[in-house]
């Protein structure tokens, strides 16, 4: 289709995406945008979880990708790392380091504020788009509200004193969590959406740092990154030992060092910061976090709850309207699926755009089918954890036997996935799938051959003839042998001593 304007709310991630596929298919993008965007990699006010660790997964890189050809490799020549978690990031998980191997998975590293400057660069290079910054959208121009013909027909925004009328053939709600839209729909004659929630309480905690000097780095730090998953046991400890802990590489020789828990108060300060640093679980955290230089205040982030608005649920949806990113479906930061979610909701208006002539109800009706199909993705994960605990809230809480079945089994499954995929490449490949949005839980799942391997491994623990070790001290720091090629018989680990292998 070709049609003449559309607006887009809100100049993040999400909102560029959408914007960069409108741009292919009307006269006119404007972007309304309530901050002064930065011309460099900077942190803005409307983006605060900019100061913690950002995840691109491999789904959301192709469809990045796929709207602004040459993305990747432009985020890389900015500073982005194109690494291999499995050979450049050192995990400790139940049992302690995990060995270091090759896998089918890569990744980009980089902050949140250098992603969001490449993507605005690329924005600025189409003709069609122009981003209004420093306006405040204050509401919607709608007709027929709530009724088979009710449609979004524009905005109004604030620019300084100055109301403004801006008509649209589209409006994309690109606003995050905090969104209005709904609550502007309802004024003007829509039912509010059904919605979705789960709060686990998760709280998360992040400090930047600058790396020593290359020349200066301890032998040990083969690795790039550092992740300590939270122990697993009943007994007494630190409550450091629950944190899910980053040392997270980005560009310009800098790491961000990110802890953060489920229902635990977490450091703001600097001096409680450092010391839960140091009593993280595998001392090499402490340590490389104090061997690096603080540039940052700690910066903590409380808004973590899973919140999905079901628009597709509504018998008679807004014509002329589509929300992406947060504004749709917000979901827990631990599983960085914000983003790519984002991204693959923009690809459907891709995919669905040069097939219509007109935005009727048959449109918008198949793109809320697409996305919900979509956001079930990334939504079934985040349940599969957050429902584990007691003290969650919100519609998505489940039955209290429901509750001890997850938090009884998530972990072991999980470790069970993890020991299986250092010897069975089919398992670590469809577990790399699910975890970057390209295979669903409910798949996994029901793939007899993914659970083969899981059975097989274990029963081959049992009789001593695994070939790749794991559960390395984790006091000590995490082994830097390539076990790739591996050949050594039995579940009994080396010393680790004398695995460190630059």
């Amino acid at each position: 289709m070709r049609g003449q304007r559309a607006v887009v709310l809100g100049g993040s991630v999400a909102g560029l995406c959408a914007a960069g596929v409108l741009a292919r298919h009307f006269d006119e993008v404007i972007v309304l945008e309530r901050d002064r965007l930065p011309p460099g990699a900077q942190h803005r006010r409307g983006v605060p979880q900019s100061k913690h660790p950002h995840f691109l997964l491999n789904s959301g890189r192709r469809a990045i990708g796929e709207i602004f050809p040459g993305f990747e490799e432009r985020l890389i020549a900015a500073g982005g790392m194109h690494l291999m978690p499995s050979m450049d990031a050192a995990y400790c998980e139940n049992d302690g380091w995990a060995p270091r191997k090759t896998g089918s998975m890569t990744m980009v590293y980089s902050s949140r504020v250098l992603i969001e400057r490449v993507l605005r660069d690329s924005v600025r290079e189409l003709p069609a788009i122009e981003i209004r910054e420093g306006v405040t959208v204050t509401g919607l121009r709608s007709s027929g509200g709530g009724t088979a013909r009710g449609r979004v027909e524009g905005v109004e925004y604030r620019r300084g004193d100055d109301a403004v009328h801006l008509s649209a053939d589209l409006v994309v709600d690109a606003l995050g969590r905090g969104s209005s839209v709904a609550d502007w729909l309802h004024t003007a004659g829509w039912p509010p959406p059904p919605e979705k929630t789960l709060d686990a309480k998760v709280t998360y905690t992040s400090r930047w740092y600058d790396l020593p000097p290359a020349d200066r780095r301890p032998p040990s730090w083969w690795w790039k990154h550092l992740v300590v998953t939270p122990a697993q046991d009943t007994r007494d400890r630190p409550e450091e030992h629950e944190f899910l802990s980053n040392f997270f590489p980005i560009e310009g020789d800098r790491a961000i060092v990110c802890m953060g828990s489920w229902g635990i108060r977490m450091p703001r300060e600097v001096a409680t910061f450092e010391s839960s640093v140091d009593r993280v679980r595998a001392t090499a955290f402490g340590e490389a976090t104090r061997a690096c230089t603080p540039t940052s205040e700690v910066h903590l982030t409380r808004s973590t709850g899973n919140k999905w608005r079901r628009f597709d649920l509504l018998e008679q949806p807004p014509l002329g309207l589509v929300s992406v990113g947060d504004s749709i479906c917000a979901f827990n930061p631990f599983y960085a699926q914000g983003m790519s979610s984002a991204a693959r909701s923009a690809l459907i208006l891709a995919d669905m755009l040069p097939g219509h002539d007109v935005l009727d109800t048959a449109f918008f009706h198949e793109f809320l089918a697409r996305q919900k199909k979509s956001l079930d993705v990334p939504w079934m994960l985040a349940m599969a954890r957050d429902q584990a605990y007691d003290f969650a809230t919100g519609s998505e809480v489940v039955a209290a036997w429901r509750r001890r079945l997850a938090a009884r089994f998530s972990w072991p499954v999980f470790n069970a996935i993890a020991a299986a995929s250092r010897e069975d490449a089919y398992v670590e490949r469809t577990f790399a799938q699910v975890f970057n949005l390209d295979k669903s839980l409910r798949q996994m799942a029901t793939d007899p051959r993914f659970w083969f391997g899981i059975v097989r491994h274990k029963v081959r623990q049992r009789l001593g003839r695994t070939v790749v070790p794991g559960g390395f001290d984790d006091q000590q720091d995490p082994p830097g042998t390539d076990f790739s090629n591996h050949t050594h018989t039995g579940t009994k680990p080396p010393a680790a001593s004398g695995l460190v292998d630059h």
